[in-house]
C-alpha cells in the first residue's frame, strides 16, 4: 500500500493535473466560447469567421493529438507538457495583440496545440504516475478540470464583461493563466522512462483487438461531432435567442458546474455496468441535451441542456481516455493520441459547416441536428462492438 507521503505527493499529482487542465483547456480553449458574443458585438467577429477560428483551434489540437500519439519518450513528453503551460498563456494574451484574422488564426492554432499537452500528453504523465506507485488507474479527478475551467472562464467573462472590452478579457485572462502555470509546473514530479513501477513490478499493456481499435475510433468520430458545436456555440446560442440575452454566460457556468462531479459520477457507473455500457449511456444523453434548444428555446430549455451537454461531454472523454490508458499503461498517451485524431478531426469539419450554416439561416438549428444525427450513428458502432468484442470488454474491466 502506498505509505502516507506517497498519498500526500498523490494529492499534489492530481491537482497539478487538474489545475493545468484549467489553464490548457479552460482558458486557452474554452474562453474562446463566452467570448465569441462580446467579440461578435463588437463587430468583431462575425459567424463565420467565429466558426472557422474555432476549427482552426481543433486543427492545433488534431496537431497536438499527432504529436502524443508520435512521442514515446516520456521525458520528452514532460518537456511537451511544460511547453504548453507556457504557449497557452502567451496565446491567451496574443488573442488581444491586434484586430487580424490571420494573428487570431495562429493564436487559436497554437492554442490547440497546447491544449492538447493537458488533454493527452499530461492526463498520460498523471496516469503513468499513479500506475507506477499502485494507485487505481483513473482519471476522475484528473478530468474534473475542464469542467472547472469551464466554470472559471464563464465567471471570469460575466464579471469582466460590463468594465472591460475584448481585448481586456484576454490580457485578465492571459495573467491569470501565469498563476495557474506555477502549481501546474511545480506539482508534477519529472518522469521516469521503462516499464517497473516503484515497487520493481512490470507494467503490461494489454491491447485490443484491431476490430475494437477502429470501431472505437469511428464512434469516438461522432462524439467529436457531438462536442463541438454546443461547446463552441452554445453562449452565442442562447444570447441570440429572444428574450434570452444576458444568459449566456450562466448557461456556460452551469454546464460548468455540471460537468465537474459528472466525471466521478460515470467513474462509478462504470465500476458496475461496465465501461462501454456507461459510455453508451453518455452518448443517447448526451443527444438529448443536443436536442433540446432544437424545439424549445426558453432559458429553462437551455439550462437543461446544459445540464446533460455538461455532464455526459465529460463522460465521454473521461470513459475514452482512461480507456486507452488501461490498455497501455507503460505509454498511455499513445492510444489517447490516436483516438484523439478521430475526435479531432470531426471539431476540424464541425464548427466550420455550423458557422457557415448559421451564416445562411441566422440560427444553429442545423449544425445541432447534424450533431445529433452524428451521436446516433456513434451509439450503433458502441452497440456493436460492445456485441462483437467481449474479450476485449473483459480486459478493459478487469483493469
Amino acid at each position: 500500500m502506498p505509505n502516507r507521503s506517497l498519498q500526500q505527493q498523490k494529492y499534489f499529482v492530481l491537482s497539478a493535473g487538474v489545475i493545468s487542465l484549467v489553464l490548457l483547456v479552460g482558458v486557452a480553449r474554452f474562453a474562446y466560447t463566452p467570448l465569441i458574443p462580446v467579440m461578435q458585438s463588437e463587430s468583431i467577429l462575425t459567424d463565420l469567421s467565429a466558426g472557422w477560428l474555432a476549427a482552426i483551434n481543433y486543427i492545433g489540437y488534431l496537431c497536438g493529438a499527432v504529436i502524443a500519439a508520435s512521442v514515446s519518450s516520456l521525458m520528452l513528453k514532460d518537456t511537451l507538457y511544460r511547453l504548453g503551460l507556457i504557449v497557452a498563456v502567451l496565446t491567451t494574451i496574443g488573442m488581444a495583440l491586434a484586430e487580424n484574422t490571420f494573428l487570431w488564426a495562429f493564436m487559436r492554432f497554437m492554442a490547440g496545440l497546447s491544449s492538447a499537452a493537458g488533454m493527452l500528453i499530461g492526463s498520460g504523465l498523471v496516469l503513468n504516475w499513479l500506475m507506477r506507485h499502485h494507485f487505481r488507474s483513473e482519471l476522475s479527478i484528473h478530468f474534473m478540470g475542464i469542467g472547472l475551467g469551464i466554470v472559471f472562464t464563464a465567471i471570469a467573462v460575466d464579471l469582466m464583461v460590463d468594465a472591460y472590452n475584448w481585448k481586456e478579457q484576454w490580457i485578465i485572462l492571459g495573467i491569470a493563466g501565469v498563476v495557474l502555470a506555477v502549481p501546474a509546473w511545480r506539482w508534477l514530479p519529472r518522469p521516469h522512462n521503462g516499464s517497473l513501477t516503484n515497487s520493481g513490478t512490470a507494467l503490461e499493456d494489454r491491447p485490443p483487438s484491431k476490430r475494437f481499435f477502429w470501431l472505437m475510433l469511428a464512434s469516438y468520430f461522432c462524439a467529436g461531432f457531438g462536442y463541438v458545436i454546443s461547446a463552441t456555440f452554445t453562449v452565442a446560442m442562447v444570447e441570440r435567442q429572444p428574450g434570452l440575452a444576458g444568459s449566456g454566460e450562466l448557461v456556460w457556468l452551469v454546464l460548468g458546474i455540471t460537468a465537474v462531479p459528472a466525471v466521478l459520477f460515470w467513474e462509478h457507473v462504470a465500476r458496475r455496468i461496465g465501461t462501454l455500457y456507461t459510455l453508451m449511456l453518455n452518448y443517447l444523453i448526451h443527444i438529448i441535451g443536443i436536442l433540446v434548444p432544437v424545439f424549445y428555446d426558453s432559458l429553462a430549455a437551455a439550462l437543461v441542456s446544459a445540464v446533460l451537454y455538461g455532464s455526459t461531454f465529460i463522460g465521454i472523454v473521461s470513459l475514452v481516455l482512461a480507456m486507452a490508458g488501461r490498455f497501455y499503461p507503460t505509454k498511455p498517451a499513445k492510444l489517447m493520441g490516436k483516438l484523439t485524431l478521430s475526435y479531432g478531426a470531426a471539431q476540424i469539419i464541425a464548427p466550420a459547416l455550423a458557422g457557415m450554416m448559421a451564416e445562411q439561416t441566422g440560427h444553429y438549428s442545423g449544425g445541432l441536428l447534424m450533431a445529433a444525427g452524428m451521436m446516433v450513428i456513434g451509439t450503433l458502432l458502441l452497440g456493436v462492438l460492445i456485441v462483437t468484442e467481449r474479450g476485449s470488454l473483459k480486459t478493459l474491466d478487469a483493469t
